[in-house]
């Protein structure tokens, strides 16, 4: 008899080689995707050709893409079961993008919210890149017809290109090639604030290191940023309702929350009316516990660079495995001669 076991969705997740990796990418994808990989089929990227739409110090863009390839394992990534890779070492994301940036409107790039807001004031001087990623980023989901990608709010509106551009592929050739996409957002746990304004979000960018807990950091450096972090002059409430018009003070119990898989009341019922000193001792306690077991493990890996890099290089065997079927089938349906 024949069991018909439906196969496992595919997920495609990346994260640039920029700056250290921090609180708030742990909480709000990294350790989502950890849980994800156990009823996923899951590709994890280090994405080195978005890294450089904004210029990039060669060495310091080499040495990031281990350290994160390292974070990735040390928070829990199985890269035996899965594909852990580096975007460069796969020439398909870039053949895709580019078929990509001749479907894709130029109106429909100009209503992307993100690059308005990288690309500052001065947009004239941002790179084709920076303007054109959501193509790229298109392409890194779509090249390995990926239907499902765990998201912030802040980048569900390149899915919805991506659906866009993958729709008028398909019917601008009359082939059903690209799948749609559907979004995972990841809830409230997922936006964690800069520890030295509440309103915003930590980082890897913001000049201040006291504004985010990077992975990397010992337990020392740990007890500092939180001990400085901002908070108000009230103890902590009761209740969700008295953290309104609190921004920092709702942050630091939603990373307590989010690190305890609690919700935000059940911290408040523990530690309400307690003055901040006490509540941070008890998050720095908790952060240590979680944080340090993965810089030790990243510490050990980055030990040993060449075995950093053998994981990368299978896995980029293992993309471009996956990659060819789609590549081959995107090319002959366009018209390119294929020798």
């Amino acid at each position: 008899m024949t069991s018909h076991v439906k196969p496992l969705a595919r997920i495609f997740s990346g994260v640039q080689p920029t700056g250290n990796l921090h609180l708030g990418n742990y909480l709000g994808a990294i350790r989502n995707w950890v849980r994800l990989q156990h009823d996923h089929e899951c590709l994890f990227c280090v994405v080195d050709l978005h890294a450089i739409t904004v210029w990039q110090e060669p060495a310091e863009l080499r040495r990031a893409t281990l350290e994160v390839a390292a974070a990735l394992i040390a928070c829990g990534i199985d890269a035996e079961k899965h594909v852990v890779f580096h975007q460069s070492a796969v020439p398909a994301h870039a053949q895709l993008a580019w078929i990509f940036n001749c479907v894709a409107r130029v109106g429909w790039l100009n209503r992307m919210t993100q690059f308005k807001e990288k690309a500052g004031k001065d947009r004239e001087n941002a790179s084709v890149g920076l303007y054109a990623y959501p193509n790229l980023m298109a392409a890194d989901i779509l090249l390995y017809k990926a239907t499902r990608v765990p998201v912030g709010e802040d980048q569900k509106q390149h899915l919805e290109l991506a659906n866009d551009i993958a729709q008028k592929f398909n019917h601008d050739y009359g082939r059903q090639v690209f799948p749609q996409i559907e979004p995972l957002i990841l809830g409230p746990a997922a936006r964690v604030m800069s520890l030295r304004d509440g309103t915003k979000k930590m980082s890897k960018s913001d000049a201040s290191d006291q504004s985010r807990i990077n992975l990397t950091d010992d337990p020392d450096a740990i007890a500092l940023k939180i001990r400085r972090a901002k908070t108000d002059p009230e103890p902590l409430p009761h209740d969700e309702a008295g953290l309104e018009g609190r921004p920092e003070a709702r942050n630091l119990v939603g990373i307590y929350a989010a690190l305890a898989d609690l919700h935000h009341g059940a911290v408040l019922a523990e530690h309400g009316g307690k003055p901040f000193s006490a509540f941070k001792a008890a998050l720095t306690d908790l952060l240590v516990a979680t944080l340090s077991p993965i810089a030790a493990e990243m510490r050990r890996l980055l030990a040993d660079p060449g075995a950093i890099e053998a994981v990368l290089r299978r896995g980029a065997e293992r993309a471009a495995a996956l990659a060819a079927p789609t590549i081959a089938e995107v090319e002959e349906t366009v018209g390119f001669v294929r020798l």
